[in-house]
């Protein structure tokens, strides 16, 4: 699936910019019995449905037409939310100093969520600071990274 996002990022990003917002992420996934194709998309003063429904609009066309997804599947254009996802490499650098909540496949010390400061990262490790201390996590022990927003 990872290679329909890739295909799809490369065919809507230029006209995602050229409406002017930022391509934040693509996501192919199948829930249930159905197939979701999600592009979310970010700019300096914020997202509403206006946006969503203009980007939508904009790439529904260049989709059909490089048809690259045989099954039937819902578009869903949507901002990245304010805790978003960190699943690219741009999306750690631009976090690093930042607060985030770790999810975890395997606990470690019976935790299977860890927050910390994102201090720096590399192919294969995670490292956060908590409480002053570093700790470095396998990336392949992580199912999720993500912001994390303080409600209070």
């Amino acid at each position: 699936m990872a290679n329909i996002e890739e295909k799809v990022e490369d065919l809507v990003k230029n006209k995602i910019e050229d409406l002017g917002y930022e391509l934040y992420d693509v996501e192919y996934a199948k829930e249930g019995k159905n197939y979701f194709l999600r592009i979310f998309i970010d700019n300096q003063k914020g997202i509403d449905l206006e946006d969503c429904e203009k980007v939508n609009d904009g790439i529904m066309d260049l989709l059909d037409k490089a048809d690259y997804i045989k099954e039937q599947y819902f578009l869903e254009v949507s901002s990245p939310g304010i805790e978003r996802t960190l699943r690219k490499e741009k999306h750690l650098n631009s976090n690093i100093g930042k607060e985030v909540e770790v999810s975890l496949f395997k606990p470690i010390e019976n935790k299977k969520k860890i927050d910390g400061i994102l201090k720096d990262f590399t192919k294969n490790e995670i490292i956060l600071e908590i409480q002053n201390n570093e700790i470095t996590l396998e990336r392949k022990n992580i199912s999720l990274i993500k912001t994390k927003y303080n409600w209070d």
